[in-house]
């Protein structure tokens, strides 16, 4: 055997960087999440009427958008935004630290190969630890979106809860947010792994950020698939303080308004979570290179 190959390790004994630590995932996380929500939170405001809609029949999306400026004006496109900018940096670094932190565990931090399993599995854990930081804001956002809502601000909807529900109030609805998280990272976090495997290797740094670009877009869209009915009843119980178990609701709106009725809102939802979703891992990765060159080994 010659010298060099003696010298030479197998591409297995190479190790990998280690994860960042919680602060910096968190401070990525956080900034990527205000970044998409400030530039699609009008869809959002859109897929949530649509989701109140009981009609079989329902209004669809771009006559929703119409609707809502021609009889309401423009600014209601952006009502009830303050809760979502609020939880926008928990929720997101929550969303990535926990997606690092359960990798970790799950990897034994990075000396197990990961693979799309455990992609899915950490993402799910990830999404369920998210809902716990983002159910109060996500209630006091819907009942901000309503159509029909008299609140004067997000502080007069948590007065409201407390005054006829008690300090837990803000948390109705936690059953539907925990599955509407766990299915979308899962579905997320899992699609990602999956298409950057089967993605040409970026041999640059554009390459790269296409490559995230486009895996990100796909995790979006296959988050949004798997969650929607999740939101829709989720929405629902969170408007009217039901204290309904999520799947019997399923049940329930698909019995009353049809099949398709679980996927009400889904146009807009996809069209800002698909994009979103590509969004929000080119800022991550983007800002994570940056922290990784300031902390310099063993994160490089």
């Amino acid at each position: 055997m010659s010298a060099a190959a003696a010298n030479t390790k197998p591409v297995s004994d190479i190790k990998k960087p280690i994860p960042l630590p919680f602060v910096y995932t968190f401070a990525s996380g956080a900034i990527a999440g205000c970044t998409e929500l400030l530039l699609l939170y009008p869809l959002d405001v859109v897929k949530t009427r649509q989701q109140l809609d009981t009609a079989k029949n329902g209004t669809g999306m771009v006559q929703t958008f119409k609707n809502i400026i021609a009889q309401e004006g423009p600014g209601r496109l952006y009502r009830g935004i303050l809760p979502p900018l609020f939880m926008e940096a928990p929720k997101r670094a929550v969303k990535f630290a926990g997606n690092g932190s359960w990798g970790a565990l799950f990897t034994n931090n990075g000396q197990r190969k990961n693979t799309q399993s455990l992609a899915i599995l950490t993402g799910c854990f990830a999404g369920a630890t998210e809902s716990f930081v983002v159910t109060p804001f996500e209630l006091v956002k819907i009942r901000l979106q309503d159509k029909n809502s008299s609140f004067k601000g997000p502080l007069d909807v948590v007065k409201h809860s407390f005054r006829t529900s008690g300090p837990l109030g803000l948390y109705q609805g936690m059953e539907a947010t925990f599955w509407r998280h766990w299915w979308w990272n899962g579905g997320y976090f899992g699609a990602i792994f999956g298409v950057k495997a089967q993605l040409p290797k970026a041999t640059d740094k554009k390459g790269e950020l296409l490559n995230n670009l486009i895996a990100g877009t796909i995790g979006g869209f296959c988050g949004t698939a798997l969650n929607t009915p999740f939101d829709v009843v989720k929405s629902r119980i969170q408007l009217h303080g039901t204290g309904e178990w999520t799947y019997p609701a399923l049940i329930k709106v698909a019995r009353n308004e049809g099949m398709g009725a679980l996927y009400k809102g889904f146009a807009p939802k996809v069209l800002r979570l698909a994009p979103g979703g590509g969004v929000l891992l080119l800022v991550v990765e983007a800002l994570s290179t940056v922290f990784r060159g300031y902390l310099g080994p063993p994160y490089l």
